[in-house]
């Protein structure tokens, strides 16, 4: 296991270097983030010629780039154009975006698990039909529309909740836009959840679990469903990445200050070095849950085993 972690680990480097450097080539070309920087008028060549010195943005993109990366590793990930340290931006919005995260995929686990865990049982049955056609309404429909709505009803018309989500974004606060976050991650969830259970449930090893006398509950939760969610963590580890880079439009519908909100600045601002930092930290975000994803399979598996 250590050395299949090390290995692992190893391959996570050129995969890191490449994507950042695919991110770096494509923010650069989003235009020229100087010309954003003056307004409406153009700058005068002295000062344009200035910030791009202040910015390093006089030199080659890839003499940027190794700059960059040099800077990345000692913790250093660049100057915002307002002044402000990239560094400081991400201490405010990682920690509200991972609150909304962790609020979506327990959503996400609970619901979609057990939905997926009833309607696999019951194959065939109306709840099962029920169960597939709300998923694919919910699929269906795009996230800013059930943000909308929800937003509407619950906090306009109803006044159950806030339709803005304060500063603080506590736990609380997060609930209704976890929900809409995870609506379609949820779903997916659940149809893969209910193709697994009942693909596993005419094993021979449930048959023979079944003739042994187990109780029907040990059957599900110990053989089972124990094997059936090795494709729904898969599904869920790289969820994680999808949604914290993803909450843009969740972000935006509930007043969220979070990393989707800072991006949409960046890119609506042209900021480049704001847009790669907070890019470069998801793409570890990533690399990471891939890493654990595949640890868990053992632990959900135990005839998998990594030499």
């Amino acid at each position: 296991m250590g050395r299949y972690v090390i290995r692992r680990l190893l391959q996570m480097i050129p995969v890191f270097i490449g994507a950042t450097l695919l991110i770096f080539l494509m923010v650069n070309v989003m235009g020229d983030p100087i010309a954003g920087l003056c307004g409406d008028r153009a700058c005068d060549p002295a000062t344009a010629a200035q910030l791009r010195k202040e910015f390093g943005l006089d030199k080659p993109v890839w003499q940027q780039y190794l700059t960059y990366m040099g800077n990345v590793f000692t913790g250093d990930f660049g100057t915002a154009f307002n002044g402000q340290p990239v560094t400081e931006l991400m201490s405010t919005a990682f920690p509200v975006t991972i609150r909304l995260t962790v609020v979506a995929i327990v959503i996400e686990i609970v619901i979609g698990i057990a939905l997926g865990v009833i309607t696999g049982l019951r194959r065939g049955r109306p709840v099962d039909s029920g169960v597939l056609l709300f998923t694919l309404v919910v699929i269906s429909v795009p996230t800013f529309v059930t943000g909308l709505l929800l937003q509407l009803l619950l906090g306009v018309e109803w006044g159950w909740i806030k339709p803005s989500v304060s500063s603080d974004a506590e736990f609380g606060e997060l609930i209704v836009p976890g929900l809409v976050l995870a609506s379609v991650s949820l779903a997916y969830v659940t149809r893969l959840t209910r193709t697994s259970i009942a693909e596993n449930k005419r094993s021979d090893y449930v048959r023979t679990a079944i003739a042994k006398g187990l109780p029907r509950r040990r059957v599900i939760t110990k053989h089972l469903l124990r094997n059936s969610l090795i494709p729904v963590v898969t599904f869920i580890g790289t969820d994680i990445g999808a949604l914290m880079g993803g909450a843009i439009v969740t972000e935006r519908i509930f007043n969220i200050h979070g990393v989707g909100f800072q991006l949409y600045q960046g890119i609506l601002r042209q900021n480049t070095q704001t847009v790669v930092g907070f890019v470069t930290v998801l793409v570890l975000v990533f690399l990471v849950a891939n890493l654990l994803v595949d640890l868990l399979y053992a632990v959900l598996d135990p005839r998998i085993r990594y030499a």
